[in-house]
């Protein structure tokens, strides 16, 4: 048995004694080092093909551990992630966002403190359950890739960049609005596509994190902007995450929208926070919560009318979007066959709820009402 197999016989051990042995063990091999990496290297390659993608990883990571085991496993997914030729969709995205990620953290000074960092990030890998899968697993057969981002995707992403940086409140609600036609337009015209010539194309999925803090407010607006847009998500209040279901072209633009919503709805959760202070009235946590969930409960009420409104148009293609859609609830209870609603667990505040669904109203999406100079 060599020292890195019995080393890693911690990682399967319920007290940290015997990580303190394994790295001791570890910082007395230095001619181990290469066949470390390489383990971890094989660890992260594994968890590909059990369901999971980088973000997932790294926020496993970053709940349970530190910035130095951050760093490390970013190290990890890069290296191990180099050696492919071409990589699933959505993945350099993720691995783009790795760059940064651990650069201020010190490195542990003695070879001891560098083996306990290792090994308790192996322990937390190992022992990482099988996800369902969203999309094929790096050195899979990979469908052509597209040229460049589809011209609706990135107009979408434009009046939402637009959205979030103006100061003028009438401004944002008119872009967000055009950006929710937009997406509502396009899923009309995949829609359009479908009847004329049945696709083979099924739903697929992505997941999206949902981090605290108040993750079940941000999962309740995730469900409203995928639902809002013939997509359904499913919060896995473990790990962090939701998962989308959905057709492919409806996925992305659903990301977008929800980062963009939750971004305008934390600015004006602080700017709503500034006010009562400076009334002299102390807001807490309930008030917080209170307001991010009012905002989420108004803005899919919102979402929907536009999208309602959009299909209205053209009544003929009512089957087909209803044909996806089942399509799509087909493929979730296909995924997730023993999913289960739960009730909402917050503090309640008057005022917070009424700050938020001003502030929904704020990013309202009607794109035909009248805006005040």
């Amino acid at each position: 048995m060599t020292v890195i197999d019995k080393a890693f016989e911690a990682l399967y051990a319920s007290d940290d004694g015997s990580l303190d042995t394994a790295a001791s063990l570890l910082a007395a091999a230095p001619d181990a080092d290469a066949e470390l990496a390489r383990r971890g290297e094989e660890f992260v390659r594994t968890l590909w093909i059990r369901g999971w993608q980088p973000a997932d990883l790294v926020r496993m990571a970053r709940r349970d551990l530190s910035d130095e085991h951050v760093r490390l496993l970013s190290a990890l997914i890069r290296t191990e992630t180099a050696a492919y030729e071409r990589l699933p969709h959505r993945w350099q995205a993720q691995l783009d966002d790795l760059e940064d990620l651990g650069a201020g953290a010190a490195r542990p000074a003695d070879r001891f403190s560098r083996a306990t960092t290792v090994l308790e990030l192996y322990r937390l890998l190992v022992r990482l359950p099988r996800l369902d899968a969203v999309g094929p697993v790096p050195g899979e057969a990979l469908p052509p890739a597209a040229a460049g981002e589809p011209r609706m995707l990135t107009r979408i992403r434009a009046l939402l960049a637009k959205a979030e940086a103006t100061g003028y409140p009438e401004e944002a609600e008119a872009l967000t609005a055009k950006a929710q036609e937009l997406m509502a337009r396009h899923s009309l015209d995949e829609a359009t596509l479908a009847a004329g010539a049945p696709s083979p194309e099924t739903p697929g999925a992505i997941r999206i994190g949902v981090e605290p803090p108040y993750e079940q407010a941000k999962a309740i607006l995730l469900d409203a902007v995928a639902t809002a847009n013939h997509c359904r998500a499913v919060w896995n209040e473990a790990y962090g995450f939701s998962t989308v279901v959905g057709f492919e072209a409806d996925l992305d633009p659903v990301e977008l929208l929800y980062t963009s919503l939750l971004v305008q709805g934390t600015a004006a959760m602080t700017r709503a926070e500034a006010e009562q202070r400076a009334g002299g009235r102390k807001r807490t946590k309930s008030f917080r919560q209170s307001f991010l969930l009012a905002y989420a409960n108004r803005l899919g009420a919102r979402l929907s009318a536009t999208s309602r409104r959009v299909a209205a148009e053209a009544p003929t293609l009512l089957p087909a979007l209803a044909s996806r859609e089942v399509a799509v609830g087909a493929r979730t209870d296909e995924l997730f066959p023993e999913t289960r609603t739960t009730r909402v667990r917050a503090a309640w505040d008057e005022a917070g709820w009424a700050h938020g669904a001003t502030a929904a109203d704020a990013a309202g999406l009607h794109p035909n009402r009248p805006h005040l100079p």
